[in-house]
């Protein structure tokens, strides 16, 4: 009986080990599909088609994780029921981090160029090169959007003449991790690059300082590489700079 009753046990394993082992592959796919464009291993766009099948096998795997669980509690298997478990709980999170994501860019504006001036936005001038191509601004279809979207962004007035300015946000971007690709005191400009975490995108930002009397004109300009939509990301820049240079301590 013994003998016989082994390889039962082991068969009725054999769907919380299925189980666990796709959402563990869902997760893996789903971070690599963000590091492996960032390596340069493939465009974005492939990078993309990665994460939505870790999406759909994590979804899956969920699935399989209710039907095992529910069987290995009928049966009072305890590790098939830890299997099953975190079966459910990876591939939970391999379908549901996506799907958040998809949710949350359908919430913002398929723009992707975001400037404090929407009349005359910052213009870049080192950047272009790195871009392949120069930076047209979208007119008065991106600016209605983004004013229906982020009322918020405006032009900053600093209490500190230019050249104070012109420091203090040359501070500011390089404490918010921003590659410095120009600095022109003279022109009261600074551009810079701003690489994400997972997927390596670049976004580029030009800031342009004006003297007003003894204080200073700030705006600045976000734009991404690549994509239509930002999923925000730009505004959030330019809220966080604008938020943290309004706090930096007056320049010596």
């Amino acid at each position: 009986m013994e003998r016989s009753e082994r390889p039962v046990g082991r068969s009725r394993m054999l769907l919380p080990l299925f189980a666990a082992a796709c959402s563990i592959i869902a997760i893996l796919l789903l971070l690599s599909s963000g590091f492996g464009t960032r390596l340069g291993l493939w465009q974005f766009r492939t990078g993309f088609s990665v994460m939505r099948f870790a999406a759909y096998l994590g979804l899956a795997s969920s699935l399989l994780a209710i039907v095992s669980g529910a069987i290995t509690v009928r049966r009072s298997q305890i590790s098939g029921m830890i299997l099953s478990l975190v079966a459910l709980l990876f591939g939970l999170s391999a379908f549901g981090v996506p799907y958040s994501w998809k949710l949350k860019a359908q919430s913002f504006p398929r723009i992707h160029d975001i400037s404090t001036d929407l009349d005359h936005p910052p213009q870049f001038v080192a950047v272009v090169p790195l871009r392949q191509g120069l930076i047209e601004y979208g007119g008065v279809a991106v600016a209605a959007q983004q004013l229906k979207a982020y009322p918020d962004l405006k032009t900053l007035l600093l209490g500190m003449p230019m050249e104070k300015a012109f420091r203090a946000a040359l501070e500011t971007a390089r404490e918010m991790g921003w590659q410095i690709v120009a600095q022109v005191p003279a022109e009261g400009r600074i551009e810079a690059t701003d690489t994400s975490f997972w997927y390596g995108f670049k976004d580029d930002v030009v800031i342009r300082i004006y003297p007003a009397g003894d204080r200073s004109l700030v705006d600045i300009r976000s734009v991404s590489r690549v994509g239509v939509s930002d999923v925000g990301v730009n505004a959030k820049r330019i809220r966080g700079f604008l938020a943290k240079i309004s706090h930096q301590p007056l320049p010596k």
